[in-house]
Order: structure tokens, then C-alpha cells, then sequence
């Protein structure tokens, strides 16, 4: 199989290394950018580069667009059953290519290589597998008018559309998109975050092998300036899924709103974690260590503030503080390892300097707080304690502003009502969690969040067939099951006069 990489020679402060130069992904083949131009693609766990990422443009995203125009009549016209088989057959060489994805992924994002094997790899495996068959099931409506008419709903591929993804669950959630597009008929043009790309990059080669068309997916690397804006603002790209940052989708929505370009933006988060007395307590400690410190914090579903109702606050405390104490940053790459590095160094002061703004608001740390100084070969990389802080006022900054990495924040509440103010109190509403074992109070906070997602004495227990997304600024519509398929199709309404 052709891989698609080159050894590169690069000169880098006297150190002469070979480098793997990664290509886009168009018209069915691995091609280098227009502009002849790489950036460097750097491994978290030693903050040294291992690989160069194409610096595409406007140019690139061009060929991709007439590539995916060109594939589109023929692709939006293939029987859905068709479409599925292909679809499936890039599910199962992924499930075949499992160890060699989850160690790429590890080395590129610095998560632990058990979590991608666990998690990322396999859930991108669900994704493919359960577009391509949920596609056979998708029916449209049917109204009848009495004796006059008789309406029908078509339901059909909107064209050439755009998939940006993030770079915390990299081949998770890029293929959440392109699965659900490419089962509708559609044809994609897609950037993966140019700070994770391999997996992505890994996808095209095991697209060429399963046999997808040519022009069907396109996948274009580079910058969120370069190819991301260029994408948004094609006028032959007729819809955008965006995940990440609220001010990168903002910046989205003013470009594409005015283009009249169909939108999907799932956004950042802000989530409360509300721990009731009656909870189970082992399991409810059990499930806010993985809510709060799972990927390095770097989930937007992480549950960053934690609220303990009064009667078990320095119990729960306490143990969490222990518990924290014992998870200590390691090598991505070692089995053993639990947290890895954070994905940048600029990512990495981000956080810290959240720390320090949190101890300047009157915060006091529990544990953590320090960046974590590995030996050897990974005395470079970008790794930060878990952390946990105390003593914060719930509308503070530190409390209001996503951070995304292993720090949380915990305070006790003594009502029902104030842990619902506080929860509610950000410009946020992407998910909670809530501990109980009280049923009528379990519906009751549920249905009074202001949030997309509510897990009840669980979290991250995910349906695919179910809504995903946010509210206030955590995002614009739903993707999963036939939302995202309703969201990758338009609908036509055909009356019949009877």
C-alpha cells in the first residue's frame, strides 16, 4: 500500500533527523501541498518535532472542492445499501490497523496509548459502523390530507460539505463527521486540527484501500487561518461541522451566516459536576476522577466544577485529594500510564496560567498546580499535575472561563436552588453530571440545567443514536443518530393532489 510519507532530511539547531512528511488527501490520492510548504508537527510527550504537516491554502481546498463536485452526482446516486458496504469496510480496517491508530495517536496528541486502544480507535470504528447502518433505516414522512392530498418528505445529500474537527479525540471525533455525511450521499471536504493530523492522515490511506471513490472525501491539513477559513468560506461548500473553541465558532458564524451555509457547532464547555449527600459515594468518586481528569482534563464533557452538597463535602474532598495525589503524569506510551502530556506547550501555559490566576482570586490548591519535569527522552514534554482547587467564588473567572486540562475546581452547596444558580451560571451549557439516588430530585435538576447533555449517577455513557450538543455558547444544533443525518440532508416536501 502506498503510504504516502516521504523521508524529509531537516537541519534543526545543528541536529540533522528524518522526518515524515504527511500529505493531503484529494481526488483519491496523497498529493503535497500546492504551496510546496510544511509546518512541523510536534510529539507532546518530549516537545520535539516527529513529523511535517502540509501547509495548505485556498489553493488546495479548491482541488478538493472540484474533486468532491466532480464525485457528487455519481456518490449521491449510489444505492444507500452501497454506500453503507463501503462505509463498513473502512470500519473494519480500522479494527484491523487498532494498535498501529492507537499508538499514533498517542504519540501525536500525548494521550495514554491505553485510552486511545480503549476509546478513541474503537469509538471511531462505532462511528462508521453505525452511520453506515443507520442510513438503511433513515425513512422520511408521510401526511395525509384527508381526501385531497398526500404529502412526502425526500430527504436528500446537500453536496460539498465541510468537516473541521478538534484536536483532543482526533480520529473520534473527525470521523463522528464524515461518517454521517458520507452515509447521507454527501460529498466531504475536511481539515483535521493541524495540531493532531497523523490519524486523520492514517484514514486516507485506509480509504484508498477500502475503495471509496475518488473525490468522495477529501482531506485538506494545514492552519485554522489557511485551511480552515478557506473552507468556511468557499461558496460551493454548502455546510459546516465545526467542533472546538467558541470564539474559533463564532468567528465561523460570522462567514458563513451572511453565505447562508448550513451550520453545526458543537463549542466549548463549562460543565458542573453535583454531588447530592444521598449519592453513591465510592462510585460517585470513582466516575469524578475519570469526569474530571480523562484525556488530561482535555474533553469538553470534563466536569470541571465540582459542587458537593454540605453534609459529605470534607468527606468527599478528602478522599478526592487522595485519590488525585496517587495519578501521577508518565509517558503516554508506557501501559501503566493514566494521564499523559498536554497536547502543546502553548496549551500547557494556558492552563498553568489559569492556576496562577486561580490562587489570585483567593483559591487555594489541594493538589497539583505545578508543570511535571519528566526524565530522560520526555524531559521536555508538556505535562501538568492534576489538579484541584478550593476557596473559589462560583463566579469567578476561573470558574466561568474554559480551561481545558486536568484542573477543577470544588465547592460545597447547601441547597438544591444554589447548586442549580451556580451550575447555571456560565455562558456555557454543553453537559453535567448529577449524583443521586433520590429519583424525583434526579428529574427534577435534570430538567432545570441548562445544558445539552445530562448523565444521572454516570458520565460520557454515550448512544449514538442520541441528540449531542449544547446551549447558550456551547454550540448550535445536534449531531448523533438521525440528527446528524437530518443535519447532512435537505428536506423537500412533494404534495400530491389526490
Amino acid at each position: 500500500m502506498n503510504t504516502g510519507t516521504e523521508p524529509v532530511t531537516l537541519t534543526r539547531k545543528g541536529d540533522t533527523s528524518t522526518m515524515e512528511k504527511l500529505h493531503n488527501y484529494i481526488n483519491g490520492k496523497l498529493v503535497a501541498p500546492q504551496s510546496g510548504k510544511y509546518f512541523d508537527n510536534y510529539q507532546p510527550a518530549t516537545g520535539k518535532v516527529y513529523s511535517l504537516i502540509p501547509d495548505s491554502g485556498a489553493a488546495d481546498v479548491q482541488l478538493a472542492v472540484d474533486a468532491a463536485n466532480a464525485a457528487f452526482p455519481a456518490w449521491a446516486n449510489t444505492p444507500a445499501e452501497k454506500r453503507a458496504k463501503i462505509i463498513m469496510r473502512i470500519a473494519a480496517l480500522i479494527e484491523r490497523d487498532l494498535e498501529r491508530l492507537a499508538k499514533a495517536e498517542s504519540k501525536d496528541n500525548g494521550k495514554p496509548v491505553e485510552l486511545a486502544r480503549r476509546v478513541d480507535i474503537p469509538r471511531a470504528v462505532s462511528n462508521f459502523e453505525f452511520f453506515a447502518t443507520a442510513v438503511m433505516h433513515y425513512a422520511s414522512e408521510s401526511h395525509a390530507m384527508e381526501d385531497s392530498a398526500i404529502n412526502y418528505t425526500l430527504r436528500q445529500p446537500i453536496g460539498v460539505v465541510g468537516c473541521i474537527s478538534p484536536w483532543n479525540l482526533p480520529l473520534y471525533l473527525f470521523t463522528w463527521k464524515i461518517a454521517p455525511a458520507l452515509a447521507a450521499g454527501n460529498c466531504v471536504v475536511a481539515k483535521p486540527s493541524e495540531v493532531t493530523p497523523m490519524t486523520a492522515f492514517l484514514l486516507s490511506e485506509l480509504c484508498i484501500e477500502a475503495g471509496l471513490p475518488a473525490g468522495v472525501l477529501n482531506i485538506v491539513h494545514g492552519t485554522g487561518p489557511g485551511a480552515g477559513q478557506a473552507i468556511v468560506e468557499h461558496p460551493e461548500i454548502k455546510a459546516i461541522s465545526f467542533t472546538g473553541g467558541t470564539k474559533t465558532g463564532a468567528g465561523i458564524a460570522r462567514t458563513a451566516a451572511p453565505m447562508f451555509k448550513k451550520l453545526s457547532l458543537e463549542l466549548g464547555g463549562k460543565n458542573p459536576n453535583i454531588i447530592f449527600a444521598d449519592c453513591d459515594f465510592d462510585q460517585a468518586l470513582k466516575i469524578t476522577m475519570q469526569s474530571s481528569f480523562a484525556n488530561q482534563g482535555q474533553i469538553c464533557l470534563c466536569g470541571s466544577r465540582i459542587f458537593v452538597e454540605r453534609p459529605i463535602y470534607e468527606k468527599f474532598r478528602d478522599a478526592f485529594v487522595a485519590k488525585t495525589k496517587e495519578l501521577k503524569p508518565g509517558n503516554p506510551g508506557d501501559e501503566k500510564t493514566r494521564l499523559g502530556a498536554v497536547v502543546s506547550q502553548s496549551h500547557m501555559e494556558k492552563i498553568l496560567s489559569y492556576i496562577d490566576l486561580a490562587q489570585q482570586e483567593g483559591g487555594k490548591i489541594l493538589a497539583g498546580g505545578k508543570r511535571v519535569m519528566l526524565d530522560g527522552e520526555f524531559s521536555e514534554g508538556w505535562y501538568i499535575e492534576p489538579t484541584i482547587i478550593e476557596g473559589l467564588a462560583f463566579d469567578c473567572r476561573t470558574n466561568q472561563e474554559e480551561i481545558f486540562g486536568p484542573v477543577v475546581s470544588i465547592m460545597p452547596f447547601d441547597t438544591e436552588e444554589e447548586a442549580l444558580n451556580m451550575a447555571n451560571s456560565t455562558s456555557y451549557g454543553l453537559a453535567a453530571i448529577v449524583w443521586t439516588q433520590h429519583l424525583t430530585r434526579a428529574h427534577r435538576v435534570a430538567s432545570k440545567l441548562q445544558s445539552g447533555i445530562v448523565w444521572i449517577n454516570c458520565w460520557l455513557l454515550r448512544d449514538l443514536r442520541t441528540p449531542f450538543g449544547g446551549v447558550k455558547q456551547s454550540g448550535v444544533g445536534r449531531e448523533g443518530g438521525f440528527n446528524a443525518l437530518n443535519f447532512f440532508t435537505e428536506a423537500k416536501n412533494v404534495c400530491i393532489k389526490l
